[in-house]
């Protein structure tokens, strides 16, 4: 009672202060009894579940990253969107998972030939972020590591994208504490400390790809480049912070494409690019989702008996940019396939 009523006097404090910016929120939080941030949301069996990463408070330093010491991973469901979140508890922990050292980022899952898989990033014993997979006879788990990560898998987010063929394809990577600019030579430079590795005109990191094995535990390939171009046919650069690539990737399909959806990082927006076929080239469309309260910004979408809805985070409950919500927003796309931009606050 005691925890709720603090999280209670959080969210009327920020309320108000959203007033006094003359903003209301569009969307309430849908879990308050511990933070939960980078909503990655499935539909299996009919059924909604949500792999979010667990902010916990920690006194540890804004240092790439380090403040977001996530320890385990709770798989949340609901029945319907708007119906009750069931808390399923801890699904995997950090000290069940035998490289990891620290730090449980953003998750992702899939499902295939009747198991399931929890895909996530932890830095290993080095220091570096690796990926990470977890496998269980149900969507809830328990969660049993593998014993190592998967071979040739660097830096954060993973995204598991599964077509209409069956094939499995990850989609991973995330500037600065992400680690992706020390991959930017194709080894790991441990003394790279700058967030951009490359000139504004330069063509800007991007994310990676890579297709899984049958077996959803390993790559079947080493990782590619997400090609991301302008309406020009061009490759984004990396001064283009208003589109470019810097972490957070979530792939769906619709109408026959495929949509890339990430987050900009720097400006703080999640949005989308276009393209044929898993690998891109991806051309960038618009925004999906406006800048949130908080720093980071990280997304799912799925669909849901013909709806789209969109998941997300922001910071209502407290104020920080490391104990984090995840809510949810319908998504609405047009007939000619463009994504109405969602906007986190209402006027």
């Amino acid at each position: 009672m005691h925890r709720l009523n603090i999280l209670t006097l959080l969210f009327l404090s920020n309320f108000t202060f959203a007033q006094k910016l003359d903003k209301k929120y569009a969307h309430q939080p849908i879990i308050s009894h511990i933070y939960t941030a980078d909503p990655s949301a499935h539909v299996f069996n009919g059924k909604i579940y949500i792999y979010p990463s667990h902010d916990i408070a920690t006194d540890k330093p804004n240092t790439n990253g380090d403040h977001f010491d996530m320890r385990d991973y709770h798989v949340f469901s609901m029945d319907s969107i708007g119906g009750k979140v069931i808390d399923h508890g801890v699904a995997l922990d950090l000290k069940d998972v035998p490289w990891a050292d620290r730090q449980l980022w953003a998750p992702d899952a899939a499902a295939k030939n009747g198991k399931y898989y929890l895909y996530f990033p932890a830095k290993d014993k080095n220091g570096i972020f690796r990926m990470g997979v977890a496998v269980s006879k149900s969507p809830v788990g328990l969660f049993k590591a593998q014993p190592n990560f998967i071979k040739d898998s660097f830096s954060i987010d993973p995204s598991v994208f599964q077509d209409d063929d069956g094939e499995s394809y990850m989609y991973f990577g995330g500037i600065w504490g992400g680690q992706l600019q020390q991959w930017a030579t194709g080894t790991f430079d441990k003394n790279e400390t700058r967030k951009e590795v490359r000139a504004a005109n330069e063509v800007a990191l991007t994310g990676k790809i890579a297709k899984l094995k049958s077996n959803m535990l390993e790559f079947s390939e080493k990782p590619k480049d997400v090609v991301l171009l302008d309406s020009f046919g061009k490759p984004l650069l990396t001064g283009d912070q208003d589109r470019r690539f810097f972490e957070g990737a979530w792939v769906f399909k619709h109408q026959n494409k495929y949509y890339f959806t990430y987050s900009t990082g720097s400006t703080h927006k999640i949005v989308y690019a276009i393209g044929d076929n898993p690998y891109g080239p991806f051309t960038y469309k618009g925004v999906v989702l406006n800048p949130v309260q908080g720093w980071t910004t990280h997304h799912s979408i799925i669909n849901i008996k013909g709806n789209f809805y969109l998941f997300y985070h922001d910071t209502e409950l407290s104020g920080k940019s490391h104990l984090r919500n995840v809510k949810i927003a319908p998504l609405h796309i047009s007939e000619s396939g463009v994504i109405q931009t969602v906007n986190p606050f209402i006027k």
